[in-house]
């Protein structure tokens, strides 16, 4: 026997539901002086960082191949990044690393170049290539609660763990070989960077190192800038913790 009339369409919920993160801080959070200085360094350490709303449950949205280039490009080209180059040039020149560079201006010239491509490639390959490849998410995701040791613990071990674009753990594979890969590319206007296995693993683990305090950075930063006592503004739009759909 026919059924009669017509079964109702089953509804399916909305595919992969995610929270949008916290907003990063904006110049209108900043009520104090030197605006434009203090936002370029206070910002340069949320850029590639996730906190989730409070109260807001489930999955972080993930970033696109475009996200993750536009994220790649902001974070390498802030003006904080530019005067870091400077100044890291300025103490090659001091300690006379890669000699062929040779002194004076014409010798700080290209150290500082070479300084600001070391973090273009560094940038490009663990925020954009790496992770487009491996599907992984290149920002830290702040742990922001718990007890000191337990944040500490979970800063160090993003070099070994990121979060998939799924929202599941694997290994960081972009860290890992981003890194290696931005050290042998490297070499190529490094004329004077030692060679062989020992010296690029030397320079991947002072890498490695520098990011996980960078990352330590991260968890704690909220609490730096209540130490420095700048005056940012800490409410949050009321619409954050409200769900969103994967990013288009």
């Amino acid at each position: 026997m026919g059924q009669s009339g017509t079964q109702p369409k089953a509804q399916t919920p909305a595919e992969n539901p995610c929270i949008k993160p916290a907003p990063m801080v904006a110049v209108e959070d900043y009520t104090g002086p030197f605006h434009r200085t203090v936002l370029w360094i206070a910002r340069k350490p949320e850029i590639k960082t996730v906190h989730r709303p409070e109260l807001a449950e489930g999955r972080i949205c993930g970033l696109t191949s475009g996200q993750k280039f536009h994220l790649f490009v902001r974070n390498t080209f802030e003006p904080i990044t530019v005067i870091t180059s400077a100044f890291d040039a300025g103490i090659d020149q001091a300690a006379d690393s890669d000699p062929t560079f040779g002194q004076g201006m014409e010798g700080y010239g290209k150290r500082l170049g070479a300084a600001a491509l070391d973090r273009v490639s560094s940038d490009f390959f663990r925020t954009f290539f790496f992770p487009v490849i491996f599907r992984q998410d290149p920002r830290y995701y702040r742990l922001g609660h718990g007890t000191t040791s337990r944040r500490f613990g979970h800063a160090l071990a993003h070099v070994f763990v990121a979060h998939g674009d799924s929202g599941n753990k694997n290994f960081n594979f972009s860290e890992w070989m981003g890194t290696a890969a931005s050290s042998a590319l490297g070499n190529t206007y490094h004329p004077g960077n030692r060679r062989g296995v020992g010296a690029a693993a030397e320079r991947i683990g002072i890498s490695i190192g520098t990011d996980m305090g960078f990352d330590a950075l991260r968890e704690f930063w909220p609490e730096v800038i209540k130490t420095l006592r700048l005056p940012f503004r800490t409410s949050q739009p009321p619409d954050t913790a409200k769900p969103a759909g994967p990013p288009r």
